[in-house]
C-alpha cells in the first residue's frame, strides 16, 4: 500500500540531511509504528507520505501511484489524519468536525449525516448525546475518538496517526489504545503511527521501524523479533529493560503446551479457587493472574469456558527468557 523508495530531505539552510536514502514498505491493512528518540526523522518521514513535507529526492508510492503526481488536496482525502493536539474545530459541532471531508467531497447532507452516526458508534460515543457538542465540551479522551472519526469519515485506505494519545494521562491512553486494536479488527485500514515510547509500539504494531538519528532505521520487524533478537546496541539499548514482559504481552496462553489437570487443581478448580485464565489471552494475563491468586498453576479454558489444560508459572517464564535470548531482560 505505501511504499517509500529511496526517499531523503534535507531542509533549507541544513547541511545533514533530515533523512536520508530511506526505503519503507508498508502492507495494506498492517499497522507500522515508526519510533525513535525526538529529532530521528520518524514524523518527518510520515508527513512525506501525505505531502506535507515535500521529499529532497527519492519516490513515496501509494497505492501504486507516485504522490508527487497527485494533486496535494486530492491525495490528502485518500488519506485519514490524526494528530496529538487533536486539531478539532472549536467554533463546529462534533458532526460538522467530522463531516469536514465529506462535505469538501461533495456528498449529499443525509449521507454526511448517516456516516457521522456511524462513525460516532463505531468509535464509542452515543450520536444522540455527542453530535451537538462542541470540542471544548469533550473530555481529551473524547475528543480523540472525534479526531479518529473524523479521520475515517471519506473511509479512506489509509490513516497517518503522528502521537494521537501521546497528551492523553496515562489510563486513558491505555483504554483509547485497546478500541483502537478493537476499531481496526473491524476496519482494517493501513496505518502509520508515529511514538516515541516503545511499549506503545509494540502493542500496537504489527510491525515496528525503530529510527536512529539521522533518518536510519536501525531495525523493521515484528514486535516479537525486536524484542527477541535486537539488531545492534542502539536498539538494545532503546528497547531497555522489561523485553520479556513485553514479550509476554504479545503471547497467547493457548499457544503453550498445556499439562492435564492433576486431582488436586481439579478440585480447587471445581471449588472456584483456582485461576483461570482464556487460552486467548496474553501470557502476561495469565501469569499475572496466578500471582493474585497466589498459585503456581493457571486452569486454562476455552471461549466456552470449556478446560483445556493447565499451564505452570515456570513454563511462562522459561518462555520469557528464552524469547529475549541475549537481549535486555
Amino acid at each position: 500500500m505505501i511504499q517509500l523508495d529511496r526517499v531523503s530531505k534535507t531542509y533549507p539552510g541544513s547541511t545533514a540531511p533530515a533523512i536520508e536514502e530511506l526505503s519503507l514498505d508498508v502492507r495494506a491493512g498492517e499497522i507500522v509504528v515508526l519510533v525513535g528518540p525526538s529529532g530521528c526523522g520518524k514524523t518527518t518521514t510520515m508527513r512525506m507520505i501525505n505531502r506535507l513535507i515535500e521529499p529532497t529526492t527519492g519516490r513515496v508510492i501509494l497505492d501504486g501511484d507516485d504522490v508527487t503526481n497527485v494533486n496535494a488536496d486530492e491525495l490528502r482525502r485518500r488519506i485519514g489524519y490524526v494528530i496529538q493536539q487533536v486539531g478539532l474545530l472549536p467554533h463546529m459541532t462534533v458532526a460538522s468536525n467530522i463531516g469536514l471531508v465529506p462535505r469538501a467531497l461533495g456528498w449529499e447532507k443525509k449521507r454526511i449525516r448517516e456516516r457521522v452516526e456511524e462513525l460516532l458508534d463505531l468509535v464509542g460515543l452515543d450520536p444522540a448525546m455527542y453530535r451537538g457538542r462542541y470540542p471544548k465540551q469533550l473530555s481529551g479522551g473524547q475528543q480523540q475518538r472525534v479526531g479518529v472519526a473524523r479521520a475515517l469519515a471519506a473511509d479512506p485506505p489509509v490513516m497517518l496517526m503522528d502521537e494521537p494519545f501521546g497528551a492523553i494521562d496515562p489510563i486513558v491512553r491505555d483504554r483509547l489504545q485497546d478500541e483502537f486494536l478493537a476499531l481496526q479488527q473491524q476496519i482494517h485500514k493501513t496505518v502509520v503511527f508515529v511514538t516515541h515510547d516503545i511499549q506503545e509500539a509494540v502493542k500496537l504494531g504489527d510491525r515496528i521501524a525503530i529510527f536512529a538519528e539521522g533518518g536510519r532505521i536501525a531495525q523493521y520487524d515484528t514486535p516479537a523479533q525486536i524484542l527477541a533478537n535486537p539488531a545492534d546496541e542502539f536498539v538494545s539499548s532503546f528497547i531497555g529493560a522489561g523485553a520479556a514482559v513485553r514479550l509476554l504481552r504479545l503471547e497467547q496462553t493457548g499457544s503453550m503446551p498445556l499439562l492435564p489437570l492433576d486431582d488436586a487443581l481439579a478440585e480447587k478448580h471445581g471449588r472456584g479457587e483456582a485461576a483461570v485464565v482464556r487460552a486467548d489471552q496474553s501470557l502476561y494475563a495469565t501469569l499475572d493472574a496466578m500471582l493474585h491468586a497466589h498459585d503456581d498453576v493457571a486452569v486454562v479454558v476455552d471461549g466456552n469456558g470449556s478446560v483445556v489444560g493447565g499451564l505452570p508459572w515456570s513454563t511462562v517464564l522459561a518462555r520469557a527468557v528464552d524469547g529475549v535470548g541475549s537481549g535486555p531482560t
